[in-house]
Formats: structure tokens, C-alpha cells, sequence
């Protein structure tokens, strides 16, 4: 396992980092197998976990709190908030009412009295910086959260939020965590420039395109989408749509890269996101203990020069071949309105 230094913090975390989001409802990951996850990952010497509560409304952080029991100072733990939880329109976003009521829950339910990492799980653009800023700082002091961090926020919401962190003398974001892989690289067009400028930790969540780069999804094979009970999986692999046979012809042009390699596809995947010098780890987001295994293979995975420039003929720098998939879509390009002057204006 390789190790690096989380942004400037000083702390060192490996670079394979545990994504806890399969644990429970979303992929069907039971305690048990939550818990033996856990153990291989961090006999392997995975230092890093990551959840939120938005993974099966708490259930991800309810069971990474029981699979650390005992040993919760052996890890890096993170979690985020933000994007909702339940119904209820108050119990989302980045207000200070809200990241203080959900931090304290997250911390009912990890078992702990603090996490190292405390992140946004998303931009919210109903709330200012200051706002959200001056609460993490007050968390921070009362020894609640270690260090704050953000995810999947564009890259010029990053620099604003360093601006404002820096004017008024709050704790600023030391960590981002992006999707990021060989089929999604728009972010190393700004984010990961912008991570690098200000010395942040990346934390890229998945390296593996939800899937994509597993092997499993290969011409002639039939897709199987175990999760369908989560409504935006269908599409991601409705091999009918051709934004998803784009993808497809993209793997198996990798796939050969890898073979000639000699690699896996995973190792290839994986040995990518951790190849680019602004990214710190790639979350492995394991349903399985097979799965973990041949994730694991990839942790000391090192690219020669020619393949990362084989990759590059494949999907070029900057691409995103699912731009509705990409890291951040402006809310002008969803909503009309956000971009037209009203009649007579």
C-alpha cells in the first residue's frame, strides 16, 4: 500500500481509501459482510474510511460505527452531510442549524465523539460561505471535527470558499472529493488544478464509474443491475441509450490497454486516479469481500509512461464521455430560467 499526506495536514493516509456507501440499503451489504470489509481493508493497511448520511439514511454510518468498535483511532474516519435526509426540507444543505444537528447525529451513529474529516456533501447555493464556514469553525473548536473538507463542489466554489475562509479568519476546506476515472475526466480541466494550487487532499470517489471499470460490463455480456431499486441506476446501463454504448466501446479499448499491459481492467482503473499527482486516494466502494480483494490488487499499481499515454488515446485529458455524469453541471444548464431574462427584461 502507498501512503500519502492528506492535503498539508500532515496526516498520512493510504492511497486505496474505503467508501462505505454499499453498507446497508444501496448495495445490499449486510453487518457481516460490512465488518469483513473492514477487516481486510485495513489488515491491508487502509487508513482511510469514508461514509455520509445519505448512504441509506444513516444505516452506512450506523454500521462503519459497528465494524470499528474498539478500534476507531486506527482510521482516518470522514463523513459528510448536506445533501437530504428524509423529506423534510429542513434536514439538508449547509446552513449552520443544519451541519451541527447532522454532525451530532453522525456521531451518535459512528459511536464516536468526533471524525477526522467533516465534509459538505455538496455545494449549496442557497447558503453563503461565511455561513457555512463559521459553523465548521465552531466545530472544529469544540473538538467535534478534526478537519472539513468538500464534495463534488466546482472548482470556482472551491477558490470562493478559500477567499472566505482567508477574509474572515475561519477554518478553511483542506480536502475535496470529486468523481474522477478514466471514463469521467473533466475535473482535471479546474478541480484538480484548483486542488493542487491550494494544497488540498482529493478524495476521488468512483474510480470505477459506478461499475464500468470492474470487467464486468464487457461487449456480448448481459449487464446486471443488482441495485435496480435505485431509479437512476436503470439508465446508467440501459445499453439501448448511446451515451452508454459510448462507454462501453471506451472499455473495451481499455481493456486492451490493460491486457497489454498485463493488468486488469481494475488495476488499470485504479492505478489511473492514483497516477495523477493532485489525488491523494481513490475510494473503493467494495459490496463484496471479492470485490475488496481485487480492488486491493490495484494498491501498489504503477503506470509506465506509455500506458497513461495509451489511456489518453482512448478518452483524451478533460473528457467526460457521460456529461451528465460529470462532477459539476451549472444549475443555469438544468434551469431555463437561471439563464433567460424574463419578457421585456
Amino acid at each position: 500500500m502507498q501512503y500519502r499526506t492528506l492535503g498539508d495536514t500532515g496526516v498520512r493516509v493510504s492511497s486505496l481509501a474505503l467508501g462505505a456507501m454499499n453498507f446497508g440499503p444501496i448495495g445490499d451489504t449486510t453487518q457481516e459482510e460490512a465488518s469483513a470489509i473492514v477487516d481486510a481493508a485495513l489488515e491491508a493497511g487502509v487508513t482511510l474510511v469514508d461514509t455520509a448520511d445519505f448512504y441509506g439514511a444513516g444505516v452506512s454510518e450506523e454500521m462503519v460505527g459497528r465494524a470499528l468498535a474498539g478500534r476507531r483511532d486506527d482510521v482516518v474516519l470522514a463523513t459528510k452531510a448536506g445533501l437530504p435526509f428524509g423529506e423534510d426540507p429542513l434536514h439538508r444543505g449547509a446552513s449552520r442549524r443544519w451541519l451541527t444537528r447532522a454532525l451530532e447525529a453522525s456521531l451518535r451513529r459512528l459511536g464516536t465523539d468526533h471524525v477526522d474529516l467533516f465534509q459538505v456533501h455538496r455545494w449549496d447555493p442557497l447558503t453563503s460561505d461565511e455561513e457555512t464556514l463559521a459553523a465548521l469553525t465552531d466545530l472544529q473548536r469544540a473538538g467535534k471535527v478534526r478537519y472539513v473538507g468538500t464534495s463534488k463542489y466546482p472548482a470556482y466554489r472551491m477558490v470562493e470558499a478559500q477567499w472566505t475562509a482567508r477574509e474572515r479568519h475561519l477554518t478553511r476546506f483542506v480536502t475535496e472529493q470529486p468523481n474522477y476515472s478514466l471514463l469521467g475526466r473533466g475535473v482535471e480541466a479546474d478541480v484538480l488544478p484548483v486542488a493542487e494550487r491550494y494544497r488540498l487532499g482529493v478524495l476521488c470517489f468512483s474510480p470505477l464509474a459506478g461499475g464500468w471499470l470492474t470487467g464486468a460490463i464487457r461487449e456480448g455480456r448481459e449487464v446486471s443491475t443488482r441495485r435496480s431499486g435505485v431509479a437512476w441506476l436503470a439508465d446508467r446501463f440501459d445499453l439501448s441509450l448511446p451515451v452508454n454504448r459510448a462507454k462501453l466501446a471506451a472499455v473495451e479499448q481499455l481493456a486492451a490497454v490493460a491486457d497489454q499491459a498485463g493488468l486488469t481492467l481494475i488495476e488499470l482503473a485504479l492505478g489511473f486516479v492514483t497516477a495523477h499527482r493532485g489525488v491523494t486516494s481513490a475510494l473503493i466502494g467494495p459490496r463484496t469481500l471479492e470485490h475488496l480483494r481485487s480492488q486491493l490488487a490495484a494498491a501498489d499499481t504503477v503506470l509506465t509512461p506509455d500506458v497513461l499515454d495509451a489511456v489518453d488515446a482512448v478518452v483524451p485529458p478533460g473528457t467526460e464521455i457521460a456529461p451528465a455524469e460529470a462532477n459539476f453541471t451549472p444549475p443555469s444548464l438544468a434551469d431555463a430560467a437561471l439563464r433567460r431574462r424574463g419578457a421585456g427584461a
